[in-house]
């Protein structure tokens, strides 16, 4: 019997990788640099999943143009230096593989940069699970649909046969203006009670309880 849902797209800062702490942190310590207010644990950790220049827009609001650069530089200069060390949240692997098996196409929806991807899943060893990404420097990034309207077109696969899982409302949504079902995992960047709001398929607490959902449901 074929898989309920012929695609699974996956964010991935949060949801496959245990990257949010990492992340805010180098929000953070890019606005020291420049001597800006720093932002709260709470507002840093909300952007995540946006596209970088979204990201710092919200974060650093009011900045002329060329400060964003500024920003931007510095926090890729904090996240290059640790990029290679954060892990995938356990278990991750195997649920890959196991999904992969049943016959999914899996594919990955980012705010990262094509090129920041592409490093981690170097990293992580998992760039061949994957058969193809969208990320925030390919079109327009999170909470648009274009990424998901994107691989859709690519693997000839409907809405109603296309599974986000994500980490953030900015996910939700994106799945949301595409028309494309959702499943929301909380270990990541926002709380359960913010995804909750979203009324995704399921709000799962963390990778093993997703796996679960996925093999049952999906």
């Amino acid at each position: 019997m074929p898989p309920r849902y012929q695609m699974l797209v996956f964010d991935w800062d949060g949801t496959l990788i245990d990257s949010p702490s990492t992340i805010v942190h180098c929000i953070q310590s890019a606005c020291r640099d420049l001597g800006l207010d720093v932002p709260d644990h709470a507002t840093s950790s909300h952007v995540i999943g946006l596209g970088l220049n979204d990201a710092l827009s919200h974060v650093a609001p009011g900045l002329a143009h060329g400060d964003y650069r500024q920003i931007a530089e510095r926090y890729r200069y904090h996240f290059v230096s640790r990029d290679a060390s954060i892990p995938l949240f356990q278990g991750t692997l195997a649920m890959l593989d196991a999904l992969s098996q049943r016959g999914h196409v899996l594919t990955i929806a980012t705010g990262k940069s094509r090129a920041g991807l592409e490093r981690s899943l170097d990293a992580t060893g998992t760039r061949h699970r994957f058969a193809d990404w969208r990320c925030a420097d390919q079109c327009a990034p999170k909470p648009a649909p274009d990424m998901l309207h994107e691989l859709m077109d690519i693997f000839g696969v409907t809405a109603a046969a296309t599974l986000m899982i994500g980490d953030t409302t900015h996910d939700l949504q994106m799945a949301a203006n595409a028309g494309v079902p959702a499943v929301a995992v909380s270990h990541g960047a926002h709380p359960a009670k913010s995804l909750a709001m979203m009324n995704p398929l399921a709000c799962v607490a963390g990778t093993a309880e997703l796996t679960q959902w996925l093999i049952s449901n999906a």
